[in-house]
């Protein structure tokens, strides 16, 4: 959609940037068409199609000041001079760095870098934006903020843009909607709430974050809203009513998140999940605690909960009470 900010998300391999590359005109295409704005791209040479491209490694030509490198495509296309300055002045301006024309990429921090390199993709006033993994060469903290920044852009400009990653994290925090490609095929497009809380597959719930995936038995009706089910592992659990019949096999998605201790539990009384687990072992993550467990004595789990003071005694070998409300529990059917 235009405006949108879309994320080609997935594993090495999976085809997202061999995706990306077909737009920009760098691969062919053996079947299909690439169209933008009503307009067939895939017949079209790279310089004539209208998008923007940020490398991975950024690309900067090291021997070109910032305002050389900004300018570069504004010379080959002979634009005045006048206009050079103008263009290339707003362009730093936009990206925080109306300073440093003068320096050179080995005198810019890696964020730096990377701004010039958007910089230079938007002094071309392109239609489309694309992104190939921007961010993966900063450090953790610095490509938080620069992911922040570069939402904050995109949302200013209101530029449709494409871009790619495998990181789960990153799509979920930038994207309007994300699609998740496996082997080449896409697996689920949708909004990062969708993908995250309702994956169409057991390979988008186990790749985007962490999460437990069951095999269980249906066992029947459980009152006029739930179904019960048994895991394989005989962990006895109530989930949203489903039209599969007795005896039949579901696979479930349970995240490690939705899991609380159980008095803290705030969802139904009548209808949330109880059970007794003895930990295995324990994460120290700093905010939260990532507990491997054995739920009534043979279902393994992952849980995650946050670190209190109620929280902090937790050990490999203590038994604890658990509870998950039947919404958090998500049927998977592929």
């Amino acid at each position: 959609m235009e405006g949108e900010f879309f994320s080609l998300l997935g594993p090495s391999g999976c085809g997202k940037t061999t995706t990306l590359r077909c737009i920009a005109g760098f691969e062919t295409l053996s079947e299909g068409a690439i169209a933008l704005g009503g307009r067939r791209l895939d017949d079209r040479p790279p310089h004539r199609r209208d998008v923007g491209l940020v490398f991975q490694n950024y690309a900067l030509f090291p021997h070109l000041t910032v305002f050389d490198n900004v300018a570069f495509g504004l010379r080959l296309r002979k634009v005045d001079k006048a206009a050079i300055e103008r263009r290339v002045g707003q362009m730093l301006d936009l990206v925080d760095l109306p300073s440093l024309g003068a320096r050179y990429p080995a005198q810019l921090s890696g964020g730096q870098q990377q701004r010039v390199a958007i910089a230079r993709s938007l002094v071309l006033e392109p239609s489309l934006l694309l992104f190939d993994e921007p961010l993966s060469n900063l450090d953790l903290k610095l490509r938080i903020q620069m992911r922040y920044e570069l939402r904050l852009l995109q949302r200013r400009l209101g530029k449709t843009a494409v871009y790619v990653t495998h990181d789960q994290t990153e799509a979920l925090a930038l994207s309007d909607r994300i699609a998740v490609l496996s082997q080449g095929r896409i697996e689920q497009i949708g909004t990062p709430s969708e993908i995250y809380e309702r994956p169409a597959s057991a390979f988008v719930a186990d790749f985007i974050g962490s999460s437990n995936v069951l095999q269980a038995r249906v066992r029947g009706d459980d009152g006029p809203a739930d179904t019960a089910v048994e895991t394989e592992h005989g962990l006895l659990l109530t989930i949203p009513r489903i039209p599969d019949v007795a005896g039949a096999t579901v696979t479930l998605m349970l995240r490690p998140e939705r899991f609380q201790m159980a008095g803290l539990s705030n969802g139904n009384a009548a209808r949330t999940n109880r059970f007794t687990a003895s930990v295995r072992d324990v994460t120290y993550l700093g905010e939260d605690l990532h507990l491997r467990v054995l739920a009534s004595d043979r279902q393994p789990l992952l849980v995650s909960i946050k670190n209190s003071k109620g929280t902090r005694v937790i050990a490999s070998g203590t038994a604890i009470d658990l509870a998950i409300d039947p919404e958090d529990i998500h049927v998977l059917r592929r």
